[in-house]
Order: C-alpha cells, then structure tokens, then sequence
C-alpha cells in the first residue's frame, strides 16, 4: 500500500512539472511568433476577395485570429462573426464589443483591463493583457459586431 501512495506521489509530481515546462515553452514561443505577425499585419486590415458571384467580400487577416489564438481565447470562445471555432465553454464573442458595456457596467477595453466576472478575472489577472493587444482584440470584436 505505501508503496502504491508513493508511486502515485512521484507521478503526480512528474506529471505536473512536464505539464508546466510543456506550457512555459508552449507560451513562450507563442508570445514570440505572435509579435511577429502583429507588426507584419494590424488587425484593423482587411483583405478583400472576390466571391463566385463577382462580389467584393472582406475577410479577416491570419494575423486577426492570431491574438485571439496565441492569448487563449479560442480555448473557451468562439467568434462566429468571423469564422472562427474555438472552446464552447465560454460565450461566442461576436456581440461581445455592444454587450459587455451593459452586461458588465464598463467599456470593452476597460473590462478586459480588469475584468468584473469572476471567471475572466481569474483568466486575465494571471495573464494581462497589454494595451496594444486590448486594442487588437477590440477592433477584431468589433469588427465581428458589424458582420453579423
């Protein structure tokens, strides 16, 4: 028996510190790559493509999900505005930009600064955003807003 409580002790411990150097270099180059692309391309950039029909339609650049991705907000959301699959655990984003404000009592961009949910408090508070990705993030739900 103690030698089963051991074993379980030993790999849990294992366990856990691989799961934490897997995140770290996980995280770490992501920030990196992500710098990267947010120079090449601002989010407030739109391509526009012609369609089967002749039209002119405007899609989002790579870099646009890109800060969505690399900060995890894809893991637990997804923004249908803009085509984009995440998580289901947290609401689709695409009206987030008009609804925050009235469901949280502050501006998008001021909430994700200091968020007043519980759960996005604890999401944010361990990693914050910079200011230059809140407003990355907030021109891309905007931009989601007015899709849809």
């Amino acid at each position: 028996m103690k030698g089963s409580i051991l074993t379980f002790i030993i790999c849990t411990f294992l366990g856990l510190g691989v799961g934490y150097v897997v995140f770290e270099v996980i995280n770490g180059s992501g920030e990196d790559v992500s710098k990267a692309k947010t120079e090449q391309a601002s989010p407030q950039e739109a391509v526009k493509e012609d369609n089967d029909q002749g039209k002119v339609q405007e899609t989002s650049t790579s870099a646009d999900s890109d800060i969505l991705s690399v900060k995890g907000c894809l893991g637990c959301h997804s923004v249908e505005g803009l085509n984009l699959q995440g998580g289901a655990t947290g609401p689709d984003l695409t009206n987030a930009f008009k609804n925050v404000e009235g469901k949280h009592g502050k501006p998008i961009n001021e909430f994700m600064k200091e968020p007043t949910s519980a759960v996005m408090s604890g999401v944010i508070g361990g990693n914050p955003l910079k200011d230059e990705e809140i407003t990355q993030i907030v021109d891309l739900l905007k931009l989601a807003s007015e899709k849809k």
